[in-house]
């Protein structure tokens, strides 16, 4: 039986570009239809890219019309002749020549829009090096006046199941780090959560009411 490709960042375009209900996408991409609710409520998938089904010959833009008037309704893969693509073996990303220029583009965009990613995940997504990220993030990049941000996935760096796969990545790791800080600082004592410090020229200063 066929399935949804990311299922997941479907979920997303559908939740924000349809008007489905939860449980007809729900149906469609196999998700449970609270997550796809948390998905709608920013709970679940924050930040992630969606990704339209009707680009790939998933679903046509009538099979979504004729399902968002019918809540009973449910979505339908369109059917592929073409044969499902074959993962390939792990190993160093190989970039068509005529792309490589772009890379510089593309990490300016990672820098800025997911700045979450470490050197290494950019340098990996778009077939780059550590190196070469350094230089665009402190602006020493050669050819640094030409290069404006560009979404790797348009400029056909990277996929978006590798995007949003390493963004989540980069948000558990961030994630388990500010956990173990906040128990560090119990564990010494310290208050987990810090308190904005007072002004010492604000403490020092007279209430105006009791001036008089």
């Amino acid at each position: 039986m066929s399935t949804v490709l990311m299922p997941k960042a479907t979920a997303v375009w559908l939740v924000e570009n349809t008007t489905l209900t939860f449980d007809q996408i729900s149906a469609f991409t196999g998700l449970h239809p609270l997550e796809v609710q948390a998905i709608a409520d920013g709970e679940v998938a924050g930040g992630m890219t969606g990704f339209d089904p009707t680009t790939n010959g998933q679903l046509t833009k009538e099979e979504i019309k004729r399902v968002e008037g019918d809540q009973a309704a449910r979505l339908k893969l369109s059917p592929r002749d073409v044969p499902m693509p074959v993962a390939r073996s792990k190993g160093p990303r190989y970039t068509p020549v005529a792309k490589r220029q772009d890379r510089p583009d593309a990490i300016a965009w990672l820098l800025k829009v997911h700045p979450e990613l470490q050197d290494s995940q950019v340098a990996k997504l778009v077939g780059s090096t550590k190196s070469t990220v350094q230089s665009v993030k402190d602006r020493s990049h050669w050819n640094m006046q030409n290069v404006r941000p560009r979404d790797p996935v348009t400029l056909g760096l990277c996929s978006l199941k590798d995007l949003n796969d390493a963004v989540d990545r980069a948000r558990r790791k961030a994630a388990r780090e500010d956990a173990a800080r906040k128990k560090a600082k119990v564990a010494a004592g310290e208050p987990a959560d810090e308190t904005p410090a007072v002004d010492p020229g604000e403490a020092d200063q007279p209430d105006v009411n009791e001036q008089n």
